[in-house]
């Protein structure tokens, strides 16, 4: 060790405890542990001292966020709600009504529906002898709702949160308490019409959210059960080897190969005949060859989905949309209440790691999919007493996902973004003239105009515009005792500083016609 290393060695205890607090013994046990570990530690430690207190009896504690949850500031809430408002209108403009359901339900209701994921499931303490769970998604409490209601048919939407132990990856979108926006159509119809009109609805919000080249990857069911059984997986695995393939998209397919042997108990050879499909992806021509596989050709569930896979690109031609979507066999979506068509919208990696980068020191996000959904036919029967069922098919749209890359994007580019929607300062450049601003301010939001005022009695003239510039109100309404006498209002252009006499009964329609000019 050079000599610098034995000072480091001598001093580092010391400064440690100086620096943090802790106790002799404490570091010199942090000091023992392997470098990658002692960061892990030291922050498991310094927690724990802050939620028992300090010495002198005053209770400290870290002022953070839960884990896996953020605060969203004005400029982000901003982006949100513009993200919120393309979707909400792509909704409307599709037919849908929205509803509500409790953010927890009875533990039960959420209980065998989300397969290996149900241990994600934020169970409450009991409260009063019901046993809660925080709704993990929307889909089950939707589900719910129908058979509780005895609701048939219905085209919904549904934004709100949903929450999941999840291991948080912020940097990617992923958080334990994150919004959900869904759009589910229930109801008994010919086959592949709704189903159809979902996957148009991604495509349309992906492309107006102008988030880069996208892909919607499609599958179904029935045919990867099919295919399941030819391979001569048991029917018991088919759930826990479709959840080893829904992670084709994260791992290569020897690795995939290796869960199902090694943790899922499937033969070697079975896993082998799986690869051969589960690697193909296509449009019609693939669905033509599936057709006529010696193997799947003899499977009835199969065929089944490959017909109305056949006959939901068929009206993906209709919508225009089919060159957006692909055939993937290695699509599982790893749910269980999935009955059919299953499918997942995702960003080309060329475009996520174009539109979220950073400097060279920060971290790169990248994102997974950032729309998903399904036709789960059983899940509502799985409510009604009587097992009555109600077909349904929906898809979420991933709005943190989306979010994370909108934001980042736009840090990227130094885009000024405006929080809130004022049209109009009133102003004045005189003193003692708050009575009349006042006055003034209050035509205007009789008006529906979206003006404000400076809290100030006497505002420096300077101060008002610089705000308007700093906050980016277009419009500044001035007036003064000349303005009052010969009832104009000065009205001027902040980006322009062009100013002109209005007269105030004109000033209503000046600002709108002007606002909504910009």
């Amino acid at each position: 060790m050079n000599k610098f290393g034995t000072i480091a060695a001598k001093y580092w205890p010391r400064f440690l405890c100086w620096r943090t607090g802790l106790s002799n013994v404490a570091v010199r046990m942090l000091c023992s542990l392997p470098n990658e570990q002692i960061s892990e530690e030291l922050a498991k430690l310094l927690e724990l001292k802050a939620q028992l207190g300090t010495n002198d009896g005053k209770p400290q504690f870290v002022l953070k966020t839960p884990k896996g949850t953020r605060d969203y500031n004005p400029k982000q809430m901003a982006i949100r709600e513009k993200v919120f408002s393309t979707i909400i209108n792509c909704f409307k403009r599709h037919g849908a009504e929205t509803i509500d359901t409790p953010v927890f339900e009875l533990k039960e209701t959420l209980t065998g529906k989300y397969g290996e994921d149900s241990k994600l499931i934020y169970d409450l303490k009991d409260q009063g002898g019901e046993l809660l769970s925080l709704r993990y998604d929307l889909t089950v409490p939707f589900a719910r709702y129908l058979a509780m209601n005895k609701i048939t048919n219905i085209k919904r939407y549904h934004i709100a949160k949903v929450y999941r132990r999840d291991n948080p990856a912020m940097t990617r979108g992923r958080y334990r308490e994150f919004y959900q926006c869904d759009f589910d159509i229930a109801g008994q119809y010919d086959p592949m019409i709704p189903d159809a009109e979902c996957l148009k609805i991604v495509h349309e919000i992906l492309s107006e959210l102008q988030l880069g080249e996208f892909l919607i990857k499609v599958n179904d069911r029935r045919v990867l059960d099919g295919m399941f059984e030819v391979c001569g997986v048991p029917a018991d695995k088919f759930r826990t080897i479709c959840s080893a393939v829904d992670k084709m998209d994260k791992m290569p397919w020897e690795d995939v190969k290796n869960e199902m042997v090694s943790e899922k108990g499937l033969a070697p050879e079975t896993a082998d005949k799986i690869g051969e499909y589960v690697q193909l992806n296509g449009r019609s021509e693939l669905i033509d060859k599936l057709v006529q596989d010696a193997k799947l050709s003899q499977n009835k569930v199969a065929m089944e989905g490959l017909n109305d896979m056949k006959q939901l690109f068929v009206y993906l031609t209709l919508f225009g949309v089919e060159e957006k979507v692909l055939f993937d066999l290695s699509l599982a979506r790893g749910l269980d209440y999935y009955t059919g068509v299953i499918y997942e919208a995702v960003l080309a990696q060329s475009q996520a790691a174009t539109q979220t980068q950073q400097s060279e020191h920060s971290e790169q996000v990248s994102v997974g999919s950032v729309a998903a959904g399904g036709r789960y036919d059983g899940l509502v029967g799985m409510f009604d007493p009587k097992g009555r069922k109600v077909p349904c098919v929906g898809v979420s749209i991933g709005i943190e996902r989306i979010f994370s890359i909108m934001e980042q994007r736009l840090e990227a580019s130094d885009q000024k973004i405006r929080t809130t929607e004022t049209q109009v300062l009133v102003a004045t450049a005189q003193k003692k003239l708050l009575e009349e601003r006042m006055k003034l301010v209050a035509e205007l939001w009789k008006s529906g105009i979206k003006a404000e005022i400076t809290y100030k009695k006497n505002p420096k003239l300077l101060n008002q515009l610089q705000y308007c510039e700093e906050t980016g109100i277009p419009l500044v309404a001035i007036i003064g005792e000349q303005e009052l006498k010969d009832g104009v209002v000065k009205l001027r252009v902040v980006s322009t500083r062009e100013e002109v006499d209005v007269a105030r009964a004109d000033l209503i329609e000046e600002i709108e016609k002007r606002t909504c000019q910009s």
